[in-house]
């Protein structure tokens, strides 16, 4: 096929601004360099990191581009020099360090993966800045195994859900919480043991009545977190993955030390391309599979078309959504 000079991808009028400020414009289409592929892309994630990108406060990495997007799947098209695993015409959905939001993205090939049988492009868009998130932070950082209690906040977020079916895959009981009964109900559809409606219900006395929770991963921080302590067991790990509540908290080190709690968290778009490569690979190798058996979906709450890409940064700056928001190419 013949790719075109230039492309029409989302950038933010002005530089940064609300989801107004989002508008189609048209730029050079990307040449993949060395070991990169370029991907005509279908469909493209949408993330709360984009939000914060589009806000004026993440910026892309050095060597990114300054277009949103972590997360494309679609087709190659093109390969750059040493870029062997893949050829013309496969079908892919990769990480991406920016980018997502046009008709063409390139990417280092090895943070790209093939699309799980039976998923759509817009399925498998869904996938990796999630998927990659939550295995990072829940079974690399907070260390989680088969047997121990996982707690999840923001249970029907994108994240939420994939971290309640990766726990139930691994073989940990799950507790999720969500600022409504319907979303603590949605959270056990989708296989968590127990669901919490934190309006109604102290989560921190549910995880108690459970036996304690070994790993916890918190998106809320602020007033969650010394509730998350006295919900951990002993030696529990907490994982904050970001900090919508507030990113100052109340720490009780004495607390903290009788509970011998582990406290960590990470961003995944900074890092740099080897350590991305080596949790491409790990991915694959433990999460493919629990999407090959039917472990592990994706729902997407919403499309919208890539012209539209202020109106999904406003559906999910709304918080009512399930699953992932995902634009359409």
């Amino acid at each position: 096929m013949t790719i075109p000079a230039e492309m029409t991808a989302i950038a933010i009028e002005g530089g940064k601004g609300p989801a107004e400020a989002l508008r189609p414009a048209t730029l050079p289409t990307p040449t993949p360099g060395p070991g990169e592929i370029l991907i005509r892309v279908e469909a493209a994630g949408v993330n709360r990191p984009d939000l914060i990108q589009r806000m004026g406060a993440y910026p892309p990495p050095p060597g990114a581009p300054e277009t949103l997007g972590l997360e494309a799947a679609g087709e190659v098209v093109a390969l750059g020099e040493g870029a062997s695993r893949w050829a013309v015409g496969d079908k892919v959905c990769a990480l991406l360090g920016g980018g997502g939001y046009a008709e063409y993205c390139r990417v280092d090939a090895r943070h790209a993966l093939p699309i799980p049988a039976g998923f759509s492009m817009v399925e498998a868009a869904a996938l990796p800045e999630t998927v990659f998130t939550v295995y990072a932070n829940v079974f690399e950082h907070g260390a989680l195994k088969a047997g121990e209690t996982f707690m999840v906040h923001g249970a029907t977020s994108g994240i939420g859900v994939a971290a309640i079916q990766m726990a139930k895959a691994a073989g940990a009981k799950v507790i999720a919480t969500g600022r409504s009964a319907e979303k603590a109900e949605t959270a056990l559809r989708f296989g968590a043991d127990v669901g919490v409606d934190v309006r109604t219900r102290d989560f921190a006395e549910v995880a108690a009545a459970e036996g304690g929770v070994d790993v916890i991963l918190d998106m809320v921080g602020g007033d969650y977190f010394p509730k998350n302590i006295t919900a951990l067991k002993t030696g529990g790990r907490l994982v904050y993955i970001a900090a919508l509540g507030g990113g100052t908290v109340p720490l009780e080190i004495f607390r903290l030390m009788q509970k011998r709690a582990v406290v960590t968290g990470s961003t995944l778009r900074p890092r740099d391309a080897d350590e991305k490569a080596r949790l491409a690979a790990e991915v694959e190798r433990v999460v493919w599979p629990w999407i090959a058996a039917g472990r592990l979906k994706q729902p997407v709450d919403a499309t919208f078309a890539l012209a539209d890409a202020a109106k999904a940064h406003a559906h999910l700056e709304k918080g009512e959504h399930v699953g992932k928001v995902v634009l359409t190419v």
